[in-house]
């Protein structure tokens, strides 16, 4: 089994492989938009589960985004004879890294990262200033965070395929996908969704 975690900041590119990892046949979770990350109050530790959109200033300080230890534990188990993506980002990393085998941190520059969180449609997360100054806060010291980790640093910043390819070759799997006789649209289309995640 190898269980890896697909990471970087919001804007990276994480929800644009992952999906492109679907289309190619692999395994592969959102975990901001398949239920496991959560916006938990770092006070009282309940989940918040219809947080204010646009989020008020200091709401950042006191609510986190989290990821539960025993769903992860529960995807490790289910997941035992095969290669699965669980690809997100998550302030309690710490709390579930051992779970993994393989780190994967996907990396943009400043400019290009606001510039996809200005103009992504999927969720609005970044465009509005609270949002943008952490995301900008935390992209500074990604790859720094990241390498001493011994997570693979992958420049997202390339066409989607390309960023794909890197993804599956880090985790120990093929390039190109497993035959399913489908188009990839990251080859189509190289900057498609690359403005998610």
């Amino acid at each position: 089994m190898t269980l890896v975690w697909v990471t970087g900041n919001s804007g990276a590119g994480k929800s644009a492989v992952c999906e492109l990892l679907k289309h190619r046949g692999y395994e592969a979770i959102d975990a901001d938009w398949e239920g496991y990350n959560h916006w938990v109050d770092r006070i009282s530790g309940e989940r918040v589960s219809d947080p204010p959109d646009p989020v008020p200033p200091g709401w950042l300080n006191r609510f986190g985004w989290t990821i539960d230890r025993a769903e992860v534990l529960a995807l490790a188990t289910r997941a035992a004879d095969r290669t699965v993506f669980l690809c997100g980002s998550v302030e309690n990393e710490d709390e579930v890294r051992d779970l993994f085998d393989v780190l994967i941190c996907l990396v943009v520059d400043t400019p290009t990262l606001r510039s996809r969180l200005a103009n992504r449609t999927t969720n609005s997360f970044g465009a509005h200033p609270e949002e943008l100054a952490a995301a900008l806060r935390d992209n500074d010291t990604a790859e720094s965070t990241y390498r001493p980790l011994g997570a693979t640093i992958v420049d997202s910043t390339r066409p989607l395929a390309v960023v794909t390819d890197e993804v599956l070759a880090a985790s120990g799997g093929s390039r190109g996908g497993r035959g399913l006789g489908v188009d990839d649209p990251g080859q189509r289309r190289p900057e498609q969704g690359q403005e998610d995640g």
